[in-house]
């Protein structure tokens, strides 16, 4: 035991790769990298991005950097090659902090994995962002209207955070096709990885409660490029419902 924790206290070192001479910098606020995001993605559309922070100085200065003092955003997102988010935003080396994983589903590794980006790479945003389009979601979809998939064996656990998402729309849009419910549970899907990340992590809920961290949904359209940005006060009624549900993990630290 006291061996695994030390190789885990080596392992954790070694990835926050700080450097003492590194200079701490002030990040903007939460409203104004909202802003930024806007903006970046804004420029991706007309066809007008900027590029930026990709320079070989930018290369050098990240390889003896903490990042931590650069990083602004975290956004966990789809695998799909045709979503990548920093040419979505704009952004470049150190701007963003991203997770991807097939149908932006936050589990024990996406979570995990967020509470660092969020608690150690001090990003002030998290960003769950769907896509149109999205494979996870149609093919969830598919099976929850009785459809026989042959999947790998390791795909249906990978996807099944998606399965509430899509109960939900197919309970409350019955008059819709099956067609029809995918946009909606693409939607309904940002929103449920949003409610397991807060279920499972006391420290994320923590964060956005002092006002430490903004939680914001979107959904890219493949098509245009540019992202829809969903309701910013339903991140704050997730957690209210959440903070209400005696499931919720209440550990913010491991044991």
């Amino acid at each position: 035991m006291k061996l695994t924790k030390m190789l885990l206290f080596v392992l954790l070192f070694s990835f926050l790769n700080i450097s003492a001479g590194d200079k701490k910098t002030e990040k903007p606020s939460a409203d104004k990298i909202i802003e930024m995001l806007k903006k970046g993605n804004q420029r991706f559309v007309d066809g007008k991005s900027t590029f930026p922070n990709i320079e070989i100085s930018r290369r050098e200065l990240a390889a003896n950097s903490d990042q931590g003092n650069y990083a602004y955003a975290t956004v966990l997102s789809c695998s799909d090659s045709r979503v990548p988010a920093e040419f979505i935003f704009d952004a470049g080396i150190m701007d963003l902090f991203v997770i991807r994983v097939a149908g932006n589903v936050a589990d024990t590794d996406e979570i995990g994995t967020i509470e660092y980006g969020l608690g150690h790479v001090n990003t002030p945003v998290l960003v769950v962002l769907g896509h149109s389009g999205c494979g996870a979601v149609k093919a969830v979809n598919a099976v929850v209207h009785g459809e026989k998939l042959q999947l790998e064996s390791n795909i249906p656990p990978l996807v099944d955070n998606i399965i509430p998402a899509v109960s939900a729309v197919k309970e409350k849009h019955s008059d819709l096709s099956q067609n029809e419910l995918v946009p909606y549970a693409i939607e309904q899907n940002v929103w449920q990885s949003v409610n397991d990340l807060f279920m499972k992590s006391a420290a994320s809920r923590k964060l956005v409660e002092d006002g430490k961290v903004k939680v914001i949904g979107g959904i890219y359209d493949i098509a245009s490029g540019k992202v829809n940005w969903l309701d910013e006060n339903k991140p704050m009624e997730i957690l209210k419902a959440v903070n209400d549900n005696p499931q919720r993990s209440m550990n913010i630290y491991a044991e």
